[in-house]
């Protein structure tokens, strides 16, 4: 067999796609990427707006693409929802920066606060959006269980030192009093109290300094009282 009989078996091999071929197809599935994430984008930026509702129509404008462009990526409206709120998700996590696991308190705490009650307040529209969900899809349920495991995981290390003062069972009490003073179901409640964010940041300081105040001092006896008194 010669070389070039070789070569001309190597182009006709069944499956075997020409470069050509490859290059388009992967060209086609780049563009669609880019247009389901314009889409998605579009979704957020009416709801960083005050947009409660996404009628499709509004959304193919802001995308600048074609109604029927939104549903040849997206079954309904409903699946887009989900993708934008999974995709904002995903950008609260690139948001939650390593803060100083060392150092005064003060300052730990304050660098806490500041970052969280900044993402708290700018994810909130994206939180009421997905309590209107009726039944959230598996990777919003995911990447939102990835962003709470993460933060707890962070707040165990900036207060690790206050926390290794403390018995496990303690610590685990407190680290757990923490997180719930710094996701967006405390948040939420200050905001819709009635306080500002400012106001909300501020009570969050307080509490968070409240909850590791008790690390300064020896546990509760857990003994019972008949036993403590002897």
């Amino acid at each position: 067999m010669t070389s070039s009989e070789v070569g001309r078996g190597a182009v006709n091999q069944p499956g075997r796609r020409p470069r050509s071929e490859d290059s388009a197809t992967d060209g086609r599935a780049e563009r669609g990427r880019q247009s389901r994430v314009k889409i998605a984008e579009a979704v957020l930026s009416l709801l960083d707006e005050g947009e409660s509702t996404f009628p499709a129509e509004r959304v193919a404008e802001r995308a600048g693409v074609s109604r029927r462009l939104v549903f040849h990526h997206f079954a309904d409206m409903s699946e887009l929802v989900e993708t934008a709120i999974t995709r904002r998700l995903e950008q609260l996590i690139e948001q939650i920066r390593p803060l100083p696991t060392a150092g005064p308190r003060t300052t730990r705490v304050a660098a806490l606060t500041e970052q969280r009650a900044r993402i708290l307040e700018w994810i909130t529209p994206a939180q009421l959006t997905l309590m209107r969900l009726a039944t959230p899809g598996d990777r919003v349920t995911e990447v939102t269980r990835e962003v709470l495991d993460l933060a707890r995981a962070r707040l165990a290390e900036i207060f690790a030192e206050e926390l290794a003062r403390l018995p496990a069972t303690h610590g685990s009490e407190v680290l757990y009093g923490l997180d719930a003073v710094t996701t967006w179901g405390a948040w939420y409640h200050w905001r819709s109290s009635g306080l500002s964010a400012e106001a909300a940041a501020r009570t969050m300081e307080t509490a968070v300094h409240a909850l590791l105040a008790t690390t300064d001092q020896p546990p509760p006896d857990s003994r019972p009282a008949s036993a403590r008194a002897r």
